[in-house]
Parts: structure tokens; sequence; C-alpha cells
């Protein structure tokens, strides 16, 4: 499948991966528009009580998640997998 049907998915709430993935534990997922806690001085200066974020993809790896950008063989490659 392609980047374009798998970021479709994505934005329908399932879990995508690169095939090669499926070893390391890897996938992705949508993050929704949403908002945090601040914590930080400056947080709370700047934003108030609540800091507010756009949507962004996040890939979890490991035992943790971090946000992700695909690169041009993300975009390009055809292996991408809907786990969900």
């Amino acid at each position: 499948m392609d980047f374009g049907k798998a970021l479709k998915a994505l934005k329908q709430g399932k879990r995508v991966r690169r095939k090669f993935w499926e070893e390391l534990g890897h996938y992705l997922y949508l993050v929704p528009l949403n908002s945090y806690p601040a914590v930080t001085e400056h947080a709370k200066k700047e934003f108030g009580v609540l800091v507010p974020y756009e949507p962004y993809l996040a890939i979890k790896i490991n035992a943790s998640v971090i946000p992700w950008s695909p690169n041009h063989q993300d975009l390009i490659f055809d292996d991408w997998e809907i786990l969900d």
C-alpha cells in the first residue's frame, strides 16, 4: 500500500507501519488536535493553563513515542501496512 492510503487509514484512527518496521515493533498513529496542562513557567506565561497543539503523526519506538515526519522513501515506497 502507498503512503497516501496509509495516511487515509491514519486519519480514520488506524495504526500503520512500513513492512520492515514489523520486527522493530514500530508503528505510526495520528495524534488529534488537543491540549495539555502547562507545566513550565514559560508555557504558563505564553498559553495559560492549557497548551494547545495541532494534530501530528507519532511513531511508537521501543518504550516511547516521538513526533514523526516522512522522508522521501516513506513517500515513494509501497510497503505500508494497516495494523488495525
